[in-house]
C-alpha cells in the first residue's frame, strides 16, 4: 500500500511562493563564505597573520613552457640513480652549476648522468647542460626532479655549464647561452633576481666556481638575465 504524505496547505503555498528568494539566499551565502576564504588565504585581514599570495601560488604550478627551438631534448631515462620520474610541483628558483670536469662537452656530460642507470656509483643528473660552444641540452624534463641541487632539488630547475679550464670560467658562447635560457625561465616562471642562485648558495659547495670567487661577474650575470634590475 503506498502512503500518501500530508502536507499542510499554508506551507505547500509557502514553498511555492518564494523559490527565487531561496536561491538568492543560497547565493548570497556562498558568495560570503568565498569572499572571505579569500581574504583569509590573501591576508587582507587587518591583524591577522600574513596569508598566502594567491597570484604567486598559482603562478608557481604552471604546466612546464614549451621547449624552444634552440634547445636539443635528449632525455635520460627514467631510472633511480639520474632521472627518478618525481613530479616537480612547484619551481621557486633557478641554479647554476659547473661541470667540475674542464673540457669536456655537453653531450658528454649528459651521456655520464645516463650510464648512472647502469653503474648506480652515484646519484646525479641535471634539467640542462650548456656546452662549450652554447649548445644546450635538456636532459630532464620540467615537471620532474633531477638530482642536482641537494635540498633544492624539490623546487628548482637546474643547469650545469661546461667549461674549458680549471678556473671554471664559461666561454662567451657558454655565458650567452646559459642568459638566454634563464632568462626564458625566469620570465615563464614569474623567478626574480633573488630566485637565480648559485649551488653555492645551496650548500656552499664551490659550484660554479668562478662565480663563488668572482662576485662581481656573478651579479654582472644576473643584470645581463634581468636587464639591470
Amino acid at each position: 500500500m503506498q502512503t500518501i504524505r500530508q502536507t499542510s496547505p499554508s506551507g505547500s503555498r509557502r514553498h511555492r511562493r518564494h523559490p527565487v528568494l531561496f536561491l538568492a539566499l543560497l547565493l548570497a551565502l556562498a558568495l560570503g563564505v568565498g569572499f572571505g576564504a579569500s581574504r583569509y588565504l590573501a591576508g587582507d585581514d587587518a591583524g591577522e597573520a600574513p596569508g598566502i599570495d594567491l597570484t604567486s601560488l598559482f603562478s608557481r604550478h604552471k604546466e612546464p613552457p614549451e621547449t624552444p627551438d634552440w634547445v636539443t631534448v635528449d632525455l635520460l631515462t627514467v631510472n633511480e640513480y639520474s632521472r627518478p620520474g618525481i613530479e616537480l610541483e612547484t619551481v621557486n628558483g633557478i641554479v647554476v652549476h659547473y661541470v667540475g670536469n674542464p673540457g669536456t662537452t655537453a653531450q658528454a656530460n649528459r651521456n655520464y648522468f645516463e650510464s648512472l642507470a647502469e653503474t648506480g656509483e652515484t646519484h646525479a643528473s641535471s634539467h640542462f647542460v650548456i656546452g662549450l660552444e652554447g649548445e644546450i641540452i635538456q636532459c630532464v624534463p620540467l615537471d620532474e626532479i633531477a638530482y642536482c641541487s641537494n635540498d633544492r632539488n624539490s623546487d628548482t630547475i637546474s643547469i650545469e655549464c661546461c667549461h674549458p679550464g680549471e678556473d671554471g670560467a664559461f666561454t662567451q658562447e657558454t655565458y650567452d647561452s646559459l642568459v638566454k635560457l634563464v632568462a626564458f625561465l625566469a620570465d615563464y616562471y614569474d623567478l626574480g633576481r633573488d630566485e637565480v642562485i648559485r649551488h653555492y648558495d645551496v650548500t656552499g659547495k664551490l659550484c660554479p666556481l668562478y662565480y663563488v670567487e668572482h662576485e662581481d661577474a656573478w651579479e654582472q650575470f644576473k643584470d645581463d638575465v634581468f636587464g639591470g634590475n
